[in-house]
């Protein structure tokens, strides 16, 4: 016995520990994420499994916090991590560097989760885009500098409208801190006095690329604009979520430029169209009238007529009015004659002495219909209580009868039968009560 190696727990545990990190110090593995859960802490811990089997998964916050989309339980993931073992319960996990999905790029299925996600707060919803101005006057532009679209817009727009005052705020159009810098961007053009509608967007690329268009930052940015916004990110068949949140999606930079401005030659034009137009219905409006007062000028009377008339009529009218009034005092002062006799007959202390007497009959009415109902109440009572005292049980034990009940479940005796020899009965008399033993049981008879 003393002979042979014996292992603690511990130490076998160490062992092992060694011996499978310095075997497989790092390692790929695929699997199916399984009762992942996330505490305070921000770690992820998670199981990651197959067909038949399954093996403890850990994946540290400084680690998780660069993953470009959400870990959810039943996605299939490919893994990068070293294995290990934890000692404190004799398990063998996995320690996570790097996680993407299986058959679907991490920032692919990024774009796709946040979509779902913004779509379901509403973000996307059309009632809330607003339309563009029809001719602005001053223009944000959010963008690389140095970029190619910007070049071109400032070109396209130049070309269409050269009055437009553009005011450009340069951001970084991808890499680390690029999407804060754009959506600051929209925050600050939205405090800007002035402007009309802002341009955000950048040239063609990977989706890597265009990726600081697809963060929720820039989203909520565009959502919460009071100005409204055009989505100008890469080609024709780029699209981004910030296509989805801004108020018109241009499929190109060069295309926003385009649907921002009109062409002013053709503003023009139109303006002349309108012109012409206008004076062609004006010139037929003015001759119009002219023909209506030239055959209105015949009808014309002499004013002196007209004066004379008017003064007779109104004489007539004022001689009509005064015996209108005169007729109206005379109505009203008989009504106030009415109306005065009619009081002597309302007067307050007449009607005081009516009230008194008739409140005293009230009064002697309510006595006695008080006094009789109290009679009739106390007759009802008096029976009520005979019928109770003839009902009562304790009437009954005063006859002399009593009450047994089978000890000790207390059931009330209804038949001989239910009793055998030696049970206990508890009688209740009219005074009192006592307990007996059944000796012997007879039926009836």
């Amino acid at each position: 016995m003393s002979s042979r190696p014996i292992y603690t727990v511990s130490q076998l545990t160490t062992e092992i520990k060694a011996l499978l990190e310095r075997n497989f110090e790092f390692v790929w593995v695929e699997g199916e994420i399984s009762n992942l859960r996330s505490p305070s802490s921000g770690h992820l811990y998670f199981t990651l499994k197959d067909e038949f089997a399954q093996l403890r998964t850990v994946m540290f916050r400084l680690q998780n916090r660069l993953l470009k989309f959400d870990p959810e339980d039943g996605l299939q993931v490919v893994c990068y991590g070293r294995l290990t073992v934890y000692e404190p319960r004799g398990e063998y996990q996995i320690v996570l560097d790097y996680m993407e999905p299986k058959g679907l790029g991490a920032l692919q299925l990024a774009f796709e989760q946040l979509k779902e996600k913004l779509s379901r707060e509403g973000l996307f919803d059309p009632a809330h885009k607003r339309p563009l101005p029809q001719l602005p006057q001053k223009i944000g532009i959010v963008t690389s500098p140095t970029g190619a679209a910007i070049r071109d817009m400032l070109q396209i727009i130049d070309r269409r409208f050269a009055n437009v005052h553009i005011l450009l705020y340069p951001v970084r159009v991808q890499g680390a801190g690029a999407a804060e810098e754009i959506a600051q961007a929209i925050s600050e053009l939205n405090r800007w006095p002035g402007i009309d509608v802002i341009i955000v967007g950048r040239g063609g690329g990977s989706l890597e690329d265009l990726w600081a268009f697809n963060e929720e930052v820039v989203a909520r940015a565009i959502y919460n604009s009071r100005l409204p916004i055009i989505s100008a990110v890469g080609h024709e068949v780029d699209f981004t979520i910030a296509d989805f949140v801004a108020d018109l999606r241009a499929p190109t930079p060069s295309a926003a430029a385009e649907l921002v401005v009109r062409n002013k030659l053709e503003l023009i034009q139109s303006l002349e169209s309108l012109e012409r137009r206008l004076a062609t219905v004006g010139r037929a409006a003015m001759e119009a009238r002219r023909e209506r007062l030239l055959s209105l000028i015949p009808r014309l009377a002499d004013p002196r007529r007209k004066l004379s008339d008017q003064r007779l009529r109104l004489d007539d009218l004022f001689s009509r009015l005064a015996n209108s009034i005169q007729q109206g005092l005379s109505w009203r002062a008989e009504r106030i004659k009415l109306k005065a006799d009619s009081l002597i007959h309302l007067h307050p202390g007449r009607r005081v002495v009516d009230y008194t007497h008739r409140l005293e009959q009230l009064s002697r009415r309510l006595i006695l219909a008080m006094r009789a109902e109290l009679r009739l109440f106390r007759q009802r009572t008096d029976g009520y209580m005979g019928k109770l005292q003839t009902l009562s049980p304790l009437a009954v034990l005063e006859r002399g009868y009593s009450i047994a009940r089978v000890l000790p479940s207390g059931e009330v005796i209804r038949q001989a039968s239910s009793l055998k020899a030696e049970d206990r009965v508890n009688v209740k008399v009219h005074h009192g009560e006592f307990v007996a033993k059944v000796e012997e049981i007879k039926e009836n008879g």
